[in-house]
């Protein structure tokens, strides 16, 4: 983060900018996520991410007409899950990072968010997410696409039966 504003011109001290992601999470406008490392089976207290509380604050702050639906997208499907009860955190593993591990009641999820899976590029990509993943805990692809991508035992959704499931 302190790479992409000095990109921005907007230079700022590490331990500033972690005094306003604090203040930002007290005040629960966003919401930090841990890593979790799946072979390591630990919390990192390093690399967090963060995730808006509400969508619509950054709409409200910025003139830009553009979005980043991909960006929105997840931070979609991470508000569903802390709605539906779980615990969530961004999943670190041998070979690169799972989106989100979801856990509730001693069950666990691993889900990656992909607004877009009708290039095959992107669907091979966001499978192999889960190939250093050697436990049997269901994955998942959530896509706004609505046919039926799943393969290997790892099941593709559409963005709007996952929200509509109260069951997930």
């Amino acid at each position: 983060m302190l790479d992409y504003l000095a990109k921005s011109g907007n230079k700022v001290a590490t331990d500033t900018l972690y005094k306003y992601l604090e203040a930002l999470c007290s005040t629960f406008i966003i919401n930090r996520v841990y890593r979790y490392d799946v072979n390591g089976k630990a919390v990192l207290k390093t690399l967090n991410k963060f995730y808006a509380t509400d969508l619509g604050i950054k709409r409200i702050k910025t003139n830009s007409k553009e979005i980043n639906y991909s960006r929105a997208f997840e931070n979609l499907i991470y508000n569903e899950l802390i709605k539906k009860g779980y615990d969530v955190y961004v999943g670190k593993t041998k070979d690169g990072e799972i989106d989100f591990i979801a856990s509730k009641n001693k069950n666990i999820k691993y889900i990656q968010a992909c607004y877009d899976l009708s290039n095959e590029e992107t669907r091979i990509r966001e499978f192999k997410a889960f190939n250093s993943i050697s436990d049997n805990y269901p994955k998942y692809v959530i896509s706004i696409n609505k046919e039926d991508y799943s393969q290997d035992g790892i099941k593709h959704l559409n963005i709007f039966d996952f929200l509509m499931n109260d069951q997930f």
